[in-house]
C-alpha cells in the first residue's frame, strides 16, 4: 500500500520534484507493463482456472467446480510419488550443495594454496557452459556401460560398476553428481563472503588460540550465514522447481521406476501431455503455497543462526 501511496503523491510534489519523478516511471513503466501482463495477470488467471474444470483433452463445458480439484489431490498416487521424489533428492542435494561449494571456497581462500586464479577460473568455467550441453555429457559419461565412468571403474577393479541413472538406488547420488557440473556461481559468491570477513577477527581468534576447527566454527561460519541462508533458500526453491535435468536425461517419463519423476515434472506432464489445465493450475499454486511455506520458516528461523555485522540482536 505504501507505494501506491507514494504514487499517488508524485502529483503533489513541486513541478521539478514531479518532472524527476515521472522521467523515474518512465524508466520502469516497460517493467511495470510486463509485469502485470505477465506476471500478475496469468497467475490471477491460474488462481482462477483451480476452481474450473478445464480440460483440452475433453470436450466438457466450462464449470465451477470449487474445490474439487485441490482434494483430487489426496487420491493422486503419481502426485504423492512425485512430493516423494522431490523430497528425497532435497535430503541429498541440498546439503552437499551447500557444503561443496563453501569447502571449495575455503580451500581457493587458503593462504598455502598457488595459482588461486586458475583453480577460480576452472571452478567457474562450467558455470557458463549451456546447460543442456553439459545434462548430455554427463548423460554419457554416467552411461552405465558405455560411459567413461564405469569404465575408469572397471580399469580400477570394481567388479560390478553401479547403473547410475537406470538404478533407482543410484539415481538420486547420479544427479546430485550432475548437479555439481555448476557449482561455480556458489563457489565465487562464497568465496567473496569469506575474503569479506574482518582479519581482525581471526587474529583474536589466534591470539585466544583457537584452532582451525574452532574458528572454522566460531568465526567463519558465523560471518558466513547470511551467504548460507541465502543459498538455502535459493537451493530450497531450486529443488522443488527441479524440471530440465530429469526432462532431458528420461524424456520425461520418470524412469527408472518413477524415481525421477519430480513435482515439477509431474506438473508439466499435467498441462501439455494431460492438458488437464485446471488440475495442473492447483498443482501449481501448492507448489507455490510449499515454497512460501518453507521460505516463511526459514525466514523466521534465521533470527537464531543468521548474524549480521553490526546487528544488535
Amino acid at each position: 500500500m505504501s507505494s501506491f501511496k507514494e504514487l499517488f503523491t508524485i502529483f503533489q510534489l513541486q513541478p521539478n520534484a514531479r518532472r524527476e519523478a515521472l522521467y523515474g516511471l518512465s524508466f520502469i513503466g516497460l517493467w511495470i507493463v510486463g509485469f502485470l501482463l505477465f506476471t500478475l495477470f496469468p497467475m490471477i488467471a491460474t488462481l482462477a482456472f483451480t476452481f474450473t474444470n478445464i480440460n483440452l483433452a475433453q470436450e466438457t463445458p466450462l464449470q465451477f467446480v470449487g474445490l474439487q480439484n485441490y482434494l483430487a489431490m489426496f487420491n493422486d498416487s503419481q502426485l504423492r510419488n512425485a512430493i516423494g521424489v522431490t523430497f528425497k533428492y532435497a535430503l541429498i542435494a541440498l546439503p552437499i550443495g551447500l557444503a561443496l561449494p563453501l569447502g571449495v571456497a575455503l580451500l581457493l581462500n587458503s593462504k598455502h594454496l598457488r595459482a588461486k586464479s586458475f583453480f577460480s577460473i576452472m571452478f567457474y568455467l562450467p558455470y557458463v557452459i549451456p546447460f543442456v550441453a553439459g545434462i548430455f555429457a554427463w548423460g554419457s559419461l554416467l552411461n552405465p556401460e558405455s560411459g567413461w565412468i564405469n569404465q575408469t571403474l572397471e580399469a580400477l577393479g570394481v567388479q560390478n560398476p553401479p547403473g547410475w541413472l537406470n538404478d533407482p538406488t543410484w539415481v538420486y547420488p547420479s544427479l546430485v553428481i550432475l548437479g555439481l557440473w555448476g557449482i561455480g556461481g556458489a563457489v565465487i559468491i562464497n568465496l567473496a563472503s569469506l575474503q569479506g570477513i574482518p582479519t581482525e577477527l581471526y587474529d583474536a581468534a589466534k591470539v585466544d588460540g583457537a584452532g582451525w576447527w574452532a574458528t572454522l566454527w566460531n568465526v567463519t561460519l558465523p560471518m558466513m550465514s547470511p551467504v548460507i541462508f541465502y543459498s538455502l533458500v535459493l537451493g530450497i526453491v531450486g529443488v522443488f522447481q527441479y524440471f530440465l535435468v530429469p526432462l532431458v536425461i528420461t524424456d520425461g517419463t520418470g524412469r527408472p521406476d518413477g524415481a525421477t519423476m519430480f513435482f515439477n515434472l509431474y506438473l508439466y506432464k499435467t498441462f501439455f501431455t494431460f492438458q488437464n489445465m485446471s488440475y495442473g493450475a492447483a498443482q501449481a499454486w501448492v507448489l507455490f503455497l510449499l515454497i512460501l511455506a518453507l521460505t516463511i520458516f526459514l525466514f523466521w528461523s534465521s533470527k537464531y543462526w543468521v548474524h549480521y555485522t553490526g546487528d544488535t540482536r
